[in-house]
Parts: structure tokens; sequence; C-alpha cells
């Protein structure tokens, strides 16, 4: 616990945003999935960078932990304090400090959402495209190196990050990176810090790589025979190089629960939902083409979504897709997967799942960003079913094994945090050791969300 000479310093530099009421610090030790741990000793709500460096000085001269904390919305216990310690929730560090439309560049605080950063461009004619679903801060954003549906076309936070402001442990304020789009000079900072979920420093500001709004902009949905169909479809669809801007999975337990949920008509089938962007010329084009090559597949049932509200409301309950499938189990939590291969192992990887999901005691429906190779299942687990949840974790290594043996990752997206970590070592073997010599050297004592993602 924080001693009365920690609490009083930390009443110093935030006065009442500081606090240690119970609602307030279990309101900081929610997670979206099983991974759980208990409250932090305190959350703080900084509102400068210079906050947040004598905060880290504080850390450092007390002995105590730091968290941070965006939306709250990561899935392996990223933002959890498993080793007690004080949360820095950014969400009052939320403005946007600068965009220059003719860099294409956004100067923004890490606790600005991703929604609200565009709803700020929307009169500049360029948009941040990297889109996980959920309104996620993009400190939190950057700190997992998140993803989602658009990175087909646009990349992800690795992508996407051209400079970030970080507090090193101990206080020191760094810069990394520029403006320009592409440096040679000395170690990729930047590129470090972007996945490091907090265990290298605390980001304060971050430099974001924009995008041109398309110009037209077609979205569908299309029903597939099976799963494997799509997928097949899929793979040819990113070989021959058309230019998706989207393509995504929904097997038929998801579409039956994304309809109940959001008051969808979509076909009791495997759909693929799609997007296209560029002039109109272009994407009725690629519209096409794709459609010819999907009914080589046997795709049928074509439901195009021309106009904003239509591409609005199908998106939308895409990305509402966990909360539906949730609400089809009343009372159930998940184990949310999030393995990625190589595109061309993408349909023996999902092959493989729904045969082992389907052995299982558990429903498990299936879907993911398959023009990137990455999928999820959602385990459904009764809430406080011990048997139940430790089947779902033992599918789960297992489907870590097969993406590893598939040559691909154990998480495409979410992370490490401390869900994950037993994983690691399997995936870079000496490799992992390395990162923890990097931890070790800019966090000598372990202050920076200690217990996630390195050894």
């Amino acid at each position: 616990m924080l001693s009365d000479l920690a609490l009083a310093d930390l009443s110093a530099l935030f006065g009442p945003r500081l606090s240690t009421a119970a609602a307030v610090l279990d309101h900081h030790a929610q997670s979206e999935s099983l991974v759980s741990a208990p409250p932090p000793w305190a959350v703080v709500f900084p509102e400068t960078t210079q906050e947040v460096s004598a905060l880290a000085a504080l850390a450092d001269r007390h002995g105590f932990p730091l968290i941070g904390w965006g939306a709250g919305t990561s899935l392996e216990g990223h933002a959890l304090a498993p080793q007690g310690g004080v949360t820095v929730d950014f969400s009052r560090m939320d403005r946007v400090l600068a965009v220059h439309p003719e860099d294409m560049v956004a100067v923004v605080q890490p606790g600005l959402t991703r929604i609200a950063l565009n709803d700020a461009l929307r009169a500049t004619g360029l948009f941040f495209p990297v889109d996980p679903g959920a309104n996620a801060s993009l400190g939190g954003m950057a700190s997992t190196r998140a993803s989602g549906t658009a990175t087909v076309r646009y990349g992800t936070m690795r992508d996407n990050v051209l400079g970030l402001e970080v507090v090193l442990a101990g206080g020191e304020v760094i810069r990394t990176g520029t403006m320009a789009r592409k440096s040679a000079a000395g170690y990729d900072l930047t590129g470090l810090i972007v996945g490091s979920e907090g265990t290298l420093g605390l980001i304060t500001e971050l430099t974001l790589r924009l995008h041109g709004q398309p110009e037209a902009v077609s979205a569908a949905a299309c029903a597939f025979p099976s799963v494997t169909a799509a997928v097949d479809c899929v793979i040819a669809t990113i070989q021959m190089g058309l230019p998706m801007a989207r393509i995504e999975l929904l097997d038929e337990a998801t579409v039956a629960a994304v309809n109940a949920f959001s008051h969808l008509a979509l076909p009791p089938a495997p759909q693929l939902l799609l997007e296209f962007h560029g002039s109109p010329a272009s994407v009725a084009e690629q519209a096409e083409r794709f459609g010819e090559l999907a009914a080589g597949f046997g795709a049928q049932g074509f439901q195009w979504a021309e106009k904003q509200e239509d591409r609005t409301r199908l998106w939308a309950a895409r990305h509402q897709a966990y909360r539906a499938i949730l609400a089809s189990r009343p009372g159930a939590t998940a184990v949310v997967t999030d393995v990625c291969v190589p595109i061309s192992a993408l349909a023996q990887a999902l092959a493989e799942t729904a045969a082992d999901i389907a052995a299982s005691p558990l429903p498990g429906p299936i879907l993911g960003h398959v023009g990137d190779g990455n999928f999820h299942a959602i385990l459904m687990v009764m809430r406080g079913d011990a048997d139940e949840a430790a089947a779902a974790k033992a599918l789960a290594h297992r489907m870590a094994e097969r993406a590893l043996r598939l040559g691909g990752t154990i998480t495409g997206e979410h992370g490490i945090g401390f869900g994950k970590t037993g994983l690691m070592e399997a995936e870079h073997g000496a490799g992992w050791q390395a990162m923890g010599r990097i931890k070790r050297a800019l966090d000598p004592n372990g202050l920076m969300n200690p217990g996630k993602m390195v050894p």
C-alpha cells in the first residue's frame, strides 16, 4: 500500500484529482474478459506532461508502480494493477493539440479517443483510419499497437504513429520521431514504445499520420456456403491485389447473434463484410471484380450499402459483434482469442479451430479481420464456472500453439498484458529475454506497469 508520505506527496501534486474512493478504484479494476486483478491503491488524473513527469519522479522516490489507463477496453489485463500501485487515468488529457492538413498530420494528447479525433477532423477532408471497434483512447491504442477493421488498407498503429512524447521511469521526458514520413536517424524509439504496453514509459503526446477521406465508399455483405469458401475467397482477393479497405468474416453463429442484437437481416450463413474506398469509377470497378471473384466461391445475396447511414449501420453491427455474442448467452463472460497467421495458412487455421471448438463443451463464434489473417473466437464462459473457464483457457492455448505452428503469432492486435505472458517464450525464444533486458535498462526499478508482457 501507499505510505502516508507518498499519499501526502500525491495529494500535494494532484489535489482533488487524486482518488482513493472505493468506487473509483473498483472502476479501474474492471476488465472486459476473464483476466482480473485487485484494484489499484490510488488513481490520479493528470492534465499536463509536467504532472506526469512529477508523478514518475514521485513513484521512483517512494517505490510505487504506475499503470496507464485510457478507455479501459483492453482484453489482456494491460491496464490492471496485479502488483498494486497508482493508476494514471489520462481521460483529462484529451485535446487535439495541432492539425497540419498540408502535412496530413495531427498532434494529440493520449486520452483523446479515435472517434473524437475524427469528429475534429471532419472539416479538413482527412481522417485517422485505425479502427479497433471500441472507442479506444489513442494513447492506449499506441501502447497496444492496435489495429482493426481497416488495417488491410491503412495499416496498424505502428504504421500511423510518426512520433511520441514519453515520460520515462524517474520522470525524464523524451520525444521520439518527427513529422517527417521517414528517418534513418538512430534507433526507432517510436517503434519501440508503440506496443510496449506502458512497460517502458507513459505516452503523453502522439504525432499521427492522417489520410484523405475517400471520394467514394461502397460497402456490402455477402453470404457463402461455408467458412472455408469465404476464407478461400479472401485469400484469392488478397493474392490478386484487389485493394480492399475492409474485409471481415462472420461465421454463422456470429451472424445469428448480430442479427438478433443489431436487428439486421443477414442470411443465416457465413458472411464477408466488405468496403471499397477510392474514386467513384475505381470503387465500382473494385466491387465488380470482387463480385465476379466471389461468385466463383459460391457467394450469393450481396447486400450493398452505398448510403452513409446504411454503411454506418452495417459497421456498427460489426463493431457490436462482441456484445451481440455475449448477449446470446446471458450471464456469460468470454475468453477472446486473437491469433494471426500468414494469409496462406488462414483456411487451415480456421478449419482446425472450428473443429476444436465443436469438440469442446463451449460455444465459440468466430469472426475476424481476415484480410490480415487475424481472427477471434469468442469462447463464452458462464461467470463462476471454473470448469468452463478451464476449458476456454485450454482452447485458447491450443489456438495460440496452432498459430505458431503455422508461422503466425499469439496475438494480432490485443497484445499481451499479463493474460498471455505464458506464451511469449514460445513465440520469441531468447528474444523474450532480450525484451526483459530493454525493460530493465529503461525501468531499472520495475515500476512502469510491472508484471506485464516481459519476463
